[in-house]
């Protein structure tokens, strides 16, 4: 598999999408913007089998955004880049980066989750310089891309709750929530019961709410792995909006049989059931009303945990067990994976093919059982059962 090669005829190098020649950018910056790219193809197109041979894939399999959206994320950063460079910044030809190339570098270095001297050497630059690079990056993406992770505006949440009924039968439900661990290891002075979780992991753990397009709407991280799921979701900002009443707070549906079905998300046994979280019924003995409710809730829950799967299979940082990170600093890189998942669904990129996890986001966990039954929740469950049997038994009559 070779680069493109230059021929007399057409001295051309890859490019981000048509400019016109009323571009203000001088010359030499858009060559400089152009150029960090031509020498990465060149340097690694045969570094592996499932380097595709078409341009526009690689760009997209070494960095997991399309050319467009890479020009949006540069767009987001720039003036940090370009307004506070610290000292050390140069390529091995002595020149500043370009924008353009650190961006590349923090993408990189996130998306392959390789060594900081692996991707230092695929763009020619140290590892101090793709440590620095890489958490400027960072500290620009959690200000300025913040606004890709929201809480749905009542317009957007109408849109989520119709998805849902429609694709799962679910009326008035908002999202799916579901939790993973990111694995690392921590110095013997910093290693604690704490962080050591069920499975002798050290870990920290993400939570994660997503819509019905795998959007994240909200998530929680930071804190230790060896909480249990249920913990984590009474520490959580959402957890205490929900219970005063200032989230998940919208009109009430009525049933089939006139009963008031609230606003509600699903996810697994992990967590409590309560009156706006949903979870499936366990044990032997379901009537078929239950059970209906079962399959139903786990094709909607599975968007959460594919979500999940997804966000580790493409930032292989998350996926990977991080080496000694600092646990202040690796909120904010989970947080920065997640406004890059996002920006990924809102950009109307697709993702290649062999990126995504192909098993479970927290291979090796056992699932955890949450026996807190909270009366509301019950009734709220029972109630969505019989209106799930009653639509499908009219349905097919």
């Amino acid at each position: 598999m070779a680069p493109p090669k230059k021929s007399k005829k057409t001295k051309r190098k890859p490019k981000f999408g048509d400019k016109s020649n009323t571009d203000p950018k001088p010359a030499e910056t858009k060559a400089l913007e152009i150029d960090w790219w031509y020498s990465f193809w060149q340097k690694n197109c045969n570094s592996g089998p499932a380097v595709p041979s078409d341009e526009d894939e690689a760009f997209k399999y070494f960095f997991r955004v399309s050319k467009k959206t890479f020009e949006y994320i540069c767009s987001l950063v720039r003036q940090d880049l370009v307004s506070r460079p610290p000292s050390g910044l140069i390529n091995i030809e002595g020149r500043l980066l370009s924008v353009e190339k650190q961006v590349a570098i923090a993408l990189r270095r996130l998306a392959s989750g390789e060594s900081q001297v692996s991707v230092g050497a695929a763009f020619g630059v140290g590892q101090s310089t793709v440590s620095q690079v890489t958490w400027r990056f960072i500290e620009s993406m959690e200000e300025r891309a913040r606004h890709h992770i929201k809480w749905p505006d009542p317009d957007r949440m109408e849109q989520i709750k119709t998805k849902f009924e429609t694709t799962y039968g679910l009326p008035n439900c908002c999202g799916a929530i579901d939790a993973t661990h990111i694995i690392m290891t921590l110095p013997a002075v910093e290693s604690s019961d704490d962080w050591c979780d069920h499975e002798r992991n050290y870990s920290m753990f993400l939570q994660g709410m997503v819509d019905n397009e795998m959007r994240f709407i909200d998530i929680v991280t930071g804190w230790p792995g060896g909480m249990t799921v249920s913990r984590l979701l009474k520490c959580s900002g959402f957890f205490k909006l929900c219970e005063s009443g200032k989230r998940l707070n919208g009109p009430a549906r009525m049933s089939a049989e006139k009963a008031e079905i609230r606003e509600f998300i699903v996810g697994d046994s992990a967590y409590p059931l309560l009156s706006w979280l949903m979870t499936p019924y366990e044990g032997k003995g379901m009537s078929a009303s239950m059970a209906a409710f079962n399959a139903k809730h786990n094709d909607a829950r599975l968007l959460a945990r594919r979500a999940l799967s997804q966000l580790k299979g493409v930032w292989r940082i998350l996926h990977k067990v991080m080496w000694r990170p600092d646990k202040h600093k690796l909120p904010s890189i989970i947080l920065v994976c997640c406004l890059l998942h996002n920006i990924i669904i809102d950009n109307g990129d697709e993702l290649h093919a062999n990126v995504a996890l192909s098993d479970h986001h927290d291979a090796g966990y056992k699932e955890q059982n949450c026996q807190q039954v909270d009366p509301d929740g019950k009734a709220m469950r029972e109630t969505l059962a019989r209106h799930l049997h009653w639509y499908e038994a009219s349905r097919l009559s």
